[in-house]
């Protein structure tokens, strides 16, 4: 009897802990929605000081609409490749919304890729422009995983089934720089994410058809180094390549809309990008 109810009880907990793995599996919360909570907290907010005034006065690039998966529209800048490409850089903005500071970068990313690869920077807030932190936390806050997927699925739709897609983005747009590869399918050959909270699910992320380049801060308390460590598990469990560079700075380093970004470093995180950019589109 005594030995029936050791085995009864073994088979007992055995099932709820199998049951407590898949509740913990199944309610994990997404990437995307890691990263909107996190503005929650009131160190993350004030640690984004707001842009200082700028006028992006380039005159290559153009806004333009395109449609998107759930039967809406998404605005987005784009600076057109001087011949015909079928070369594509998508550009992700932080968590303000699609700014001047994006635009400008955006140029930036289109000359060092000399012309030879259309850059499109996508408006993820479908219009809205934050200044201040607590604004920029709201908008990051309200932003719908259906609709910002909605926006990049239309984004691969625009640019056509033949292209090749790269993908770049800062803190909220580093986590959909990583997102925009998984969407982009076969068609994704790089994916470049500055301090973005990383995907999660491993099965998802076997789906990769890119590798990654991972540009972390060293010293942020958000995406720290237990979440780039695991991200890096997860990359090797799903059989992905991820390169990983951590600098020894805080978050939002290198946010082309922080007036007291970490220019040394910054400007070494963006020769990493470049290259990795150019080598990925041959230019």
């Amino acid at each position: 009897m005594k030995r029936l109810l050791f085995t009864c009880f073994t088979l007992l907990a055995t099932g709820i802990f199998t049951f407590a793995q898949k509740v913990e599996s199944c309610c994990q919360i997404s990437a995307t929605d890691a990263m909107a909570r996190l503005v929650d907290d009131p160190e993350f907010v004030a640690s984004h000081l707001a842009p200082l005034p700028y006028v992006y006065e380039g005159k290559d690039g153009k806004m333009i609409t395109f449609k998107t998966t759930d039967g809406k529209t998404a605005n987005a800048f784009e600076l057109k490749a001087k011949t015909k490409s079928n070369k594509y850089l998508f550009v992700f903005q932080e968590w303000w919304g699609l700014n001047d500071y994006i635009k400008r970068e955006s140029e930036k990313y289109y000359n060092d890729l000399k012309g030879e690869v259309t850059v499109i920077a996508l408006d993820m807030y479908d219009g809205k422009v934050a200044t201040d932190p607590e604004t920029a936390g709201k908008y990051m806050g309200e932003a719908k995983p259906e609709r910002l997927d909605a926006i990049t699925k239309g984004a691969v739709e625009y640019v056509g089934k033949d292209a090749k897609i790269a993908t770049v983005g800062w803190c909220f747009g580093g986590a959909r720089s990583l997102q925009a590869a998984l969407v982009s399918g076969k068609q994704a050959v790089g994916c470049v994410m500055f301090y973005g909270m990383p995907e999660k699910d491993v099965n998802r992320l076997k789906t990769l058809h890119t590798d990654v380049l991972g540009l972390f801060a060293g010293r942020e308390k958000w995406i720290n180094s237990e979440v780039v460590s695991q991200f890096e598990k997860d990359m090797q469990a799903a059989g992905k390549k991820v390169t990983v560079k951590t600098f020894d700075a805080e978050h939002a380093f290198a946010n082309p809309s922080n007036p007291n970004y970490d220019k040394a470093k910054a400007d070494e995180a963006y020769m990493m990008a470049i290259n990795y950019l150019k080598g990925k589109f041959k230019v």
